[in-house]
């Protein structure tokens, strides 16, 4: 579900499950924390999903049948999506297609994001009755409180163009087939930077932003859990595979 690709000093992971749109998986979610955990040898990591979508975010079709579940794919988000904002290296995504929900929750983690003006972004889970707060402290630090209120609030998608207007992503492509070499470009320019000087610059950004206070996500995670199992939950998500 995960394709690690070597490329120089470029490790490009690519989430690998385009038949679902790259929806994902608990396992998923895992093998993508472990494979940032352990470029260590990469002076910049690139991810990016095989097909034409980035990510559809959680497959609810497993969730629909277990909801402990969901609990897992929810604590394995924020474990890679800490994963990426905690790797040694910048961080580039290529957000093709859509990044819906858990896949807009892991460019957050992210220190670049290359999309399109026709990308769809946005969390539109909370129609479903899944709260996105577990995502909160990355969205907040990258597009500010009052975008990341509206994003997390309110459940439409927005455009690449709005995106990048808003801080979400940083860079745009004319269309989604151009955003992996785009964001390729961009991580070997700084694979090529001093490495240390990076590296202690990030990390300081990290903490004055608060991506990586301990306690925001523990309780950002605490929120979202806590519609794991409620009636709303399970009805909504019910009337939604009724309309498939």
């Amino acid at each position: 579900m995960i394709q690690v690709e070597p490329r120089g000093e470029v490790a490009i992971i690519r989430l690998d499950r385009p038949a679902k749109k790259n929806a994902q998986t608990p396992e998923m979610l895992a093998s993508l924390a472990k494979a940032v955990e352990t470029a260590i040898s990469a002076r910049a990591i690139v991810l990016s999903g095989v097909g034409d979508t980035f990510c559809a975010g959680f497959d609810l079709s497993m969730a629909q049948a277990d909801e402990a579940v969901l609990e897992r794919l929810l604590r394995n988000l924020s474990r890679a999506a800490r994963a990426l904002r905690e790797a040694p290296c910048p961080v580039v995504a290529s957000a093709h297609g859509a990044a819906i929900a858990g896949g807009c929750a892991l460019l957050c983690g992210c220190d670049f994001v290359v999309t399109h003006e026709g990308a769809k972004i946005g969390y539109p889970a909370v129609r479903l009755g899944i709260s996105p707060a577990v995502s909160a402290p990355h969205l907040c630090a990258q597009t500010g409180f009052g975008p990341a209120r509206t994003l997390q609030l309110d459940p439409g998608l927005i455009s690449g163009r709005e995106a990048r207007r808003i801080g979400l992503a940083s860079d745009l492509a004319a269309t989604g087939p151009e955003c992996e070499p785009r964001a390729i470009v961009l991580a070997r320019s700084f694979a090529v930077k001093p490495r240390h000087a990076l590296g202690y610059t990030r990390r300081w950004l990290n903490e004055i932003d608060g991506s990586l206070d301990e306690s925001s996500h523990e309780a950002a995670m605490r929120s979202s859990l806590a519609c794991v199992g409620t009636a709303e939950l399970r009805e909504r998500l019910a009337a939604a595979w009724r309309k498939v």
